[in-house]
């Protein structure tokens, strides 16, 4: 009796092993591969028809930009063209820089650009662009991370608590704050100042 003890102990023994090993190591395995297969589902569902774009939605983007200057850049719908991987198109764009003096700087617009690799934006239709105390409204804004400056330029309407001023473009450096304003062509740009 005690050899048939002996070996029904061993094999509940072996049998505890068994269920221990599948329970923390193998079951983990399996839930990976499976989270792994309805990822490249979900993945493979974002693709359009024609399979030279990609589409996105709620994208955001973070990084840092010059060492230690942080962005983060969202849009609700992105699509990415196969042939310029590096180049996102977005729609309703909305960009957040922090900038070192501890100013936030604010741009949103109907749709834009993003370069991955330069960090440039370019933002087009109802360009908003502010740091609470200026507000720069225009068609189009070009953010050139690279150059630390931005473009404003077709009906740029610039309003501060110095006053106001209507152009066809605006050079801004963002480090300086300062503005190099003018027109497409012999007209004078409209400024209003307020003391």
């Amino acid at each position: 009796m005690t050899a048939n003890r002996k070996i029904v102990q061993l094999t509940l023994i072996f049998i505890g092993l068994f269920l221990i090993l599948v329970t923390y190591f193998l079951y983990p395995k399996i839930n990976e591969n499976k989270l792994l297969q309805e990822e490249t589902f979900k993945n493979s569902t974002t693709e359009t028809k024609d399979d030279d774009k990609n589409l996105f939605e709620n994208v955001e983007y973070r990084g840092i930009y010059h060492i230690n200057k942080p962005f983060t850049i969202q849009s609700e719908k992105a699509y990415i063209l196969s042939e310029d991987p590096k180049i996102v198109y977005m729609t309703n764009m909305h960009v957040t820089l922090y900038m070192n003096n501890g100013r936030i700087i604010i741009v949103t617009s109907d749709k834009g650009r993003y370069n991955k690799e330069t960090y440039d934006c370019f933002f087009e239709d109802n360009v908003k662009a502010t740091d609470e105390k200026t507000i720069i409204l225009a068609k189009n804004l070009d953010l050139l991370a690279s150059e630390d400056s931005a473009v404003i330029y077709n009906n740029v309407v610039l309003t501060s608590d110095k006053g106001s001023l209507r152009a066809d473009k605006i050079d801004y450096d963002l480090e300086t704050k300062h503005y190099k304003i003018s027109m497409f062509n012999d007209k004078k740009v409209k400024i209003k100042l307020i003391k």
